[in-house]
């Protein structure tokens, strides 16, 4: 497995993205990581880390796309900086998965200039896996690709449901798309026209209809389908609603505890991690050809670690090679006379 790991993004810079490469070639002995980013700080840790070049090698780039800046100009004024030498990393075949916590509309616009989709897949989503009070649901997209048309939601549910069954173990993943109302009729033209796509996609029937924002934490459905303007939305006030939350009960339930103090921290800490991103590691930018992991930006070495682990196992379960076969057959469906 080999992975170009954006050395400089994140908002805590190169060490947490170092630290996390070290910990992940420790573990895993077929993992090779390429480091992408500013030579002078990244060949003196290299140099002192033990490994040799077949497990951690280097790959210069010219500076980095930073959380403040505009992605595409970004992107156009820094033609070598550390994102898009990942890409071309991939792109050439020379890696089979990138992986980075920079600037999310940065490392999706650097991948889409690539034009690395697979084979049917008309646009690229972001695919992360929530809890919820039955498990865990998909939620897609969250970010890569707001405004997007019927025709690519359609296509987010298949490729979501092979997210849950290969990643999450749902066998029969159900399907349902965000919207401010259950019934048919509601929403703007283009959800109505998903609807009815859906209702006639290859997995109509584990289609449960139109869910609701807060039937997403109570499991309305396996997967939940929506554009990535509402995901992001979605994601970002749920990550704000479980810091507040997590605060708000260490405050004023561990802080009137005495005698089951320790006992009660135990169990704060395990639902701590249950929301924990730093466990989850990245989320794949699904639809591409090869492999494409965006970490939060304030990813720590552990983030980092996860995130180069997940990718492995993306590639293991074979999930690019699904989709291909799952869209090919859905297109040869929807050719066919009366369909």
């Amino acid at each position: 497995m080999r992975i170009a790991l954006d050395a400089m993004g994140g908002d805590f810079g190169l060490q947490p993205n170092f630290d996390g490469a070290i910990a992940a070639l420790n573990e895993n002995p077929y993992l090779r990581i390429t480091l992408v980013g500013d030579e002078s700080l990244l060949a003196p840790l290299i140099a002192q880390s033990g490994f040799s070049e077949d497990r951690l090698c280097l790959k210069s780039a010219d500076g980095w796309i930073e959380m403040k800046e505009k992605p595409v100009e970004a992107l156009r004024k820094k033609p070598n900086c550390s994102i898009i030498v990942c890409w071309q990393l991939m792109a050439t075949q020379q890696v089979d998965a990138v992986v980075s916590a920079g600037h999310t509309g940065a490392v999706v616009a650097a991948g889409l200039r690539t034009r690395l989709f697979l084979k049917g897949v008309k646009r690229p989503g972001i695919a992360v896996a929530l809890p919820t009070t039955k498990g865990k649901t998909v939620l897609m997209d969250v970010g890569a690709n707001p405004g997007a048309r019927p025709e690519h939601l359609v296509q987010y549910g298949t490729m979501g449901s092979i997210y849950a069954r290969e990643m999450l173990g749902i066998e029969r993943p159900t399907v349902g798309l965000m919207n401010i109302g259950s019934e048919d009729g509601k929403g703007t033209d283009d959800l109505r026209d998903s609807l009815a796509l859906f209702a006639n996609s290859p997995f109509r029937d584990r289609f449960v209809g139109n869910v609701e924002g807060r039937d997403l934490y109570q499991g309305g459905a396996d997967v939940v389908i929506c554009e990535g303007f509402v995901g992001n939305v979605l994601l970002k006030a749920a990550e704000g609603m479980v810091d507040m939350l997590m605060k708000s009960v260490s405050a004023e339930i561990l802080g009137a505890l005495d005698t089951e103090r320790p006992k009660a921290l135990d169990a704060f800490n395990a639902l701590g991690k249950k929301f924990e991103y730093h466990e989850a590691g990245g989320a794949p930018l699904m639809g591409v050809d090869g492999i494409a992991i965006i970490c939060h930006g304030s990813s720590n070495s552990r983030s980092i670690y996860n995130a180069l682990r997940v990718a492995s196992t993306l590639k293991d379960r074979r999930i690019n090679e699904q989709i291909v076969d799952e869209l090919t057959a859905e297109i040869a469906h929807a050719s066919l006379p009366g369909v």
